[in-house]
C-alpha cells in the first residue's frame, strides 16, 4: 500500500500564492507519473497538472502561466506552487501518484481563494 499525505492549502486572496505538497510512503518502488488535481464544489474532478518521472510537465490551460509543479524524487514529493491564484481556483485539491502500474489518490486539501 501507498500512502499519500496533503498540506498547504489553506484562505488566500486573490493574487496571492500557496504551496501545495504531496509526500508518499509505504511500499513504493519507483513513482512514475506524480500529478494534482481539483475538485470545485458540485463539479467533476480535472487535472491540473502532471510531471513524469522523467521531468515532463502538463499543464491544464486555465494554470499555465501560473501553477508550477515539481517533485523531489528522493523524498517522494510532488509539489505545486500556485501564484496569481483567482477565485475559480477554489476547489479541494488532490495528489495522484502511479507507481507498479496503479494510481493512488490524496484525501484531498482545500483550496479557498476569497477576499
Amino acid at each position: 500500500q501507498v500512502q499519500l499525505v496533503e498540506s498547504g492549502g489553506g484562505l488566500v486572496q486573490p493574487g496571492g500564492s500557496l504551496r501545495l505538497s504531496c509526500a508518499a510512503s509505504g511500499s513504493i518502488f519507483r513513482i512514475n507519473a506524480m500529478g494534482w488535481y481539483r475538485q470545485p464544489l458540485g463539479k467533476q474532478r480535472e487535472l491540473v497538472a502532471a510531471i513524469a518521472s522523467g521531468g515532463i510537465t502538463n499543464y491544464a490551460d486555465s494554470v499555465k502561466g501560473r501553477f508550477t509543479i515539481s517533485r523531489d524524487n528522493a523524498k517522494n514529493t510532488v509539489y505545486l506552487q500556485m501564484n496569481s491564484l483567482k477565485p475559480e481556483d477554489t476547489a479541494v485539491y488532490y495528489c495522484r501518484v502511479t507507481t507498479r502500474g496503479m494510481d493512488y489518490w490524496g484525501k484531498g486539501t482545500l483550496v479557498t481563494v476569497s477576499s
